[in-house]
């Protein structure tokens, strides 16, 4: 079964003037010449992504785009007509925002968060600002301390609500935040917390010391680019340490106490520095 929207491995049915034509159970799929790899013979089995054309055809790219069916991703719009708008997705042919898919009408050049999906209707790939009816936290396929992918969704008064693995939302507090979040931001996160009602709580990061581990490796390192001493100890302002070493003040102090009792490090009066092996 092939699946539109997705990649696909297909085997090369046969050569033409214009491309190779994939097996698709039926007469083929056009994988144009320009996106065919070199050396290409009939037989083998290439590894592409499948949309429908300019005139409705089904048709094979080796080009990648920005997301498949089921992403949800920021995009630019490049134009915008009275039935709707289009997205460069990264393919020759741009995805398409239906008007009743927008939330209150797109202008070219502004970038979307968007999700991708096929159209019941035309079978085609679109995309839809409207987001919202495909999340949901009545089932969780989280649980606590999970490491999750996060994409910021929009602000709120106690922080930003994101989305969880595509499937849920959460909440990232303000507190929690140490870095530029702006809609359509992907990073990874954390589940910190599972309320009663299914609300989530998340952090940025991994959890607990395994992400301590990775910030000892970072602050090793720039205490070597330093002549092994930095200026920064437990009274430091938070936003200094942040710019500095791209991590929280809780994190930094854990990690410093960490490299101390390994006997890694040593405390000063005005910082800390490293001590020899």
């Amino acid at each position: 079964m092939i699946q539109v929207g997705q990649y696909n491995t297909l085997k090369v049915l046969r050569e033409v003037d214009f491309g190779v034509y994939l097996d698709d159970g039926d007469e083929g799929i056009l994988l144009p010449k320009r996106f065919v790899p070199a050396g290409t013979k009939v037989g083998d089995d290439l590894n592409v992504f499948l949309y429908h054309d300019s005139e409705s055809r089904l048709i094979a790219t080796s080009q990648k785009p920005y997301g498949i069916v089921g992403d949800i991703v920021k995009l630019k719009a490049v134009s915008v007509t009275n039935q709707g708008a289009f997205l460069d997705w990264g393919l020759m042919k741009d995805i398409f925002v239906p008007k009743s898919k927008q939330q209150s009408g797109m202008r070219e050049g502004a970038e979307y968060l968007v999700k991708i999906y096929i159209d019941e209707q035309t079978g085609r790939v679109a995309a839809t600002e409207k987001i919202e009816p495909f999340l949901s936290n009545d089932e969780l396929t989280v649980k606590e301390l999970e490491v999750v992918d996060l994409i910021v969704f929009r602000r709120t008064d106690i922080g930003y609500v994101v989305i969880i693995n595509n499937q849920h939302t959460g909440v990232l507090h303000f507190n929690e935040i140490y870095q530029d979040i702006e809609t359509g931001k992907k990073f990874k996160g954390f589940i910190k917390k599972i309320r009663p009602d299914n609300k989530i709580d998340v952090v940025v990061g991994k959890p607990g010391y395994s992400k301590v581990e990775d910030e000892a490796g970072k602050i090793m390192r720039l205490l070597n680019e330093n002549n092994g001493y930095l200026p920064y100890h437990d009274k430091s302002d938070p936003e200094e340490i942040y710019s500095f070493f791209g991590m929280s003040k809780k994190v930094f102090k854990m990690t410093t106490g960490k490299l101390y009792k390994d006997r890694k490090i040593e405390f000063t009066k005005t910082g800390f520095k490293a001590l020899e092996e």
